[in-house]
């Protein structure tokens, strides 16, 4: 009877430590989120990447969840590269980048601002001034070059400005940021670079595209799913830019679905599963997570 006592003990014991161990709703979960980038400007700059948010929040429910496109390239000397779209997961939601300047107009405010156009031998002046992000997303863009041989501003990145123009010399993209959510540190949202009018277009990195550096070059097109902005082209439309993306991690007791139009990877890293969400087909899909 003794022996029976004990053995009851330790299985009840046994039983309440695993309960205590047991991972339950509401879950903490670690989340990026990155807005689609602007497009880059024609004979302009490059295009601001997409707002990017990195956040702890505790989900238990059905949350809207949306991946921003990215922002289309100039094709005229007076249009500006167009904005990025917003991604959204729940309470976040990132802002899409700015789109360039073009040769008539400065860059675009946004997650983070859009590199600021060359000018026009015609109106000479004060340099187009690249646009401003958004607290807490990205940064401002640099201003295209006042005079002399033409060049656009480098579009902001979610970790740095911008870079100016120089005399012929386009901008640099604006560094992205960095995160390791998947298991490997990846860089992401850096801004596109300037076109540049001497030959040396401005570089860009973390998914952004590059200035034209000859004539009749096409502005290099951000990375798809890192918020990059477009690169300005030169005397040709800018690059477009690259989609947004939202990634978030829970532990692997959670139950994880999607609405129909979301496009979705999932991998287990280490206690948790990350899911990474490269494109919705509306604003209005849903995660459910229970």
């Amino acid at each position: 009877m003794a022996v029976t006592s004990m053995a009851n003990s330790s299985i009840s014991n046994l039983k309440k430590f695993n309960r205590m161990s047991t991972i339950v709703p509401p879950y903490v979960t670690q989340t990026v989120v990155i807005a689609g980038g602007g497009g880059g400007g024609r004979t302009g700059g490059g295009g601001g990447a997409g707002g990017y948010l990195d956040d702890t929040l505790t989900l238990f429910g059905t949350y809207t969840i949306t991946v921003g496109a990215g922002g289309a390239g100039s094709n005229t000397d007076s249009g500006q590269g167009a904005d990025g779209s917003n991604s959204v997961l729940g309470e976040l939601t990132s802002v899409g980048g700015g789109g360039a300047g073009c040769i008539f107009a400065g860059g675009r405010t946004g997650g983070s601002g859009g590199g600021g156009g060359s000018i026009d031998g015609a109106f000479p002046g004060a340099a187009y001034g690249g646009g401003v992000g958004t607290a807490g997303q990205g940064e401002e863009g640099g201003d295209g070059n006042p005079g002399g041989t033409r060049a656009g501003g480098g579009g902001g990145g979610a970790g740095a400005v911008g870079q100016n123009a120089g005399n012929g010399v386009g901008g640099n993209g604006g560094a992205g940021t960095s995160s390791s959510i998947t298991g490997s540190s990846v860089g992401r949202a850096g801004g596109g670079g300037g076109f540049g009018g001497g030959g040396t277009g401005g570089s860009a990195s973390d998914g952004g595209g590059t200035g034209g550096l000859t004539n009749f070059t096409v502005g290099g097109t951000g990375t798809v799913n890192t918020g990059g902005g477009g690169g300005g082209g030169y005397n040709e439309s800018g690059g477009s830019a690259g989609s947004g993306v939202v990634i978030f991690s829970v532990p692997t007791q959670a139950i994880v679905s999607f609405s129909g139009g979301v496009t979705q990877t999932s991998a287990v890293v280490g206690v948790n599963k990350v899911y990474t969400v490269t494109a919705t087909s509306t604003t209005s899909e849903t995660v459910t997570i229970s």
